[in-house]
């Protein structure tokens, strides 16, 4: 599956490696229908039903098809009410159905693979982020009890300054008084 997600054209996923940790758990899932030849062929040609270039070549089939045997154009192989023309659309229909859905199957399997990686990704982003959260109020805390403990040492330094000053105001008063 991650290879399948990395050979998507370059303009549709354009990621770093990093990117796909989350589908790595995931690598050895295959399709419901496997990724064989064709599986992939199938996909492809479901795929192709659905283009402008498929829908207008089969616009001018018809048309060329309903001239031709409306008209006697050349050769009148298939005359009003084109049975063989319903045939062949009836023949479409009965691969084109199956192919679709088989697309569509497959490609639901990688949507869920897709949202199952990045779900885990989320997961993980919220738990980065708890992590982050609880961090920051660990070194919040931190800085408060050190903010707590530096006012209590700036007090205890005010009020030994202030003793200082007045032992050293005594001293001064009692030298002062004994000198003269």
């Amino acid at each position: 599956m991650v290879e399948q997600i990395k050979s998507a054209p370059s303009k549709l996923l354009d990621v770093p490696e990093y990117a796909f940790r989350f589908l790595r758990p995931h690598k050895g899932l295959s399709s419901a229908f496997g990724d064989d030849a064709f599986g992939q062929f199938a996909e492809r040609l479901a795929r192709f039903f659905g283009t402008p270039r498929y829908i207008f070549g089969q616009t001018v089939v018809v048309i060329f098809w309903i001239f031709f045997n409306a008209y006697s154009i050349l050769v009148h192989f298939d005359p009003y009410p084109f049975i063989l023309l319903n045939l062949a659309f009836s023949t479409q229909a009965a691969y084109a159905a199956p192919l679709i859905l088989l697309a569509q199957t497959r490609q639901a399997e990688r949507d869920k693979i897709l949202a199952e990686a990045d779900a885990a990704h989320r997961e993980s982003l919220a738990q980065d982020s708890i992590k982050r959260q609880t961090y920051a109020e660990n070194q919040t805390a931190a800085l408060t009890k050190l903010l707590e403990q530096n006012t209590v040492l700036t007090e205890q330094t005010k009020r030994l300054a202030e003793q200082i000053d007045t032992l050293t105001g005594e001293l001064h008063r009692h030298l002062v008084k004994g000198g003269d």
